[in-house]
């Protein structure tokens, strides 16, 4: 359960803000139909989250795993660092008109979270916890959280929202996340003192 509760709630403030909440908003004002939305972006994440989660679980076989987890705490706190840096919101359009609401929907979500911070933090996450299930679970929750408000709340929702605080908070929870790693799980602190 560590690993679906901490993927989902690492997930779902991560987002917050994020280009693909900001892609939702934009969907939501073109097709005006939440439910293939809704599908399109569980369909999507379930799918390129399973794929991230599976690659990091195949990493931590590949390498030390001491190393393996000195690496993932300190990409956590990269991650964390990271979040601090607002996306870019370049290339969000809603397609041609024509194509259906779930594909368009489908495409672009998919295509959005390619590289995203998100899919990276999934493979973090994966390698951490070693459990591609829960972990893409716990992502894709993390996802929904995030974005489904979006679909029925739309931009009311969004500008209530604190995002710099939401941001530090997520910032947050990956550095220490990743400071627990790198110190309590890798041991670190041996390392260093021989």
């Amino acid at each position: 359960m560590d690993a679906l509760i901490t993927s989902g709630l690492a997930i779902g403030l991560a987002e917050i803000g994020d280009k693909t909440q900001l892609l939702t908003l934009l969907l939501i004002a073109r097709f005006a139909r939440p439910w293939p939305i809704f599908w399109a972006i569980v369909v999507a994440t379930l799918i390129n989250h399973g794929v991230s989660a599976w690659l990091g679980a195949t990493l931590v076989d590949l390498i030390d795993p001491r190393l393996m987890t000195a690496l993932v705490g300190m990409a956590f706190i990269g991650m964390g660092l990271w979040l601090l840096k607002p996306d870019d919101e370049d290339g969000l359009e809603a397609g041609a008109p024509g194509h259906g609401v779930f594909l368009t929907s489908f495409v672009l979500f998919f295509l959005a979270e390619i590289g995203d911070k998100t899919q990276i933090a999934t493979v973090l996450l994966a390698a951490r916890f070693e459990d591609v299930l829960m972990v893409t679970l716990g992502t894709t929750l993390g996802m929904l959280a995030a974005n489904a408000p979006v679909l029925w709340l739309g931009a009311r929702f969004c500008e209530r929202l604190p995002m710099r605080a939401i941001h530090l908070l997520a910032c947050l929870v990956f550095i220490l996340l990743g400071i627990w790693v790198v110190i309590v799980e890798a041991k670190a602190w041996q390392w260093l003192t021989g």
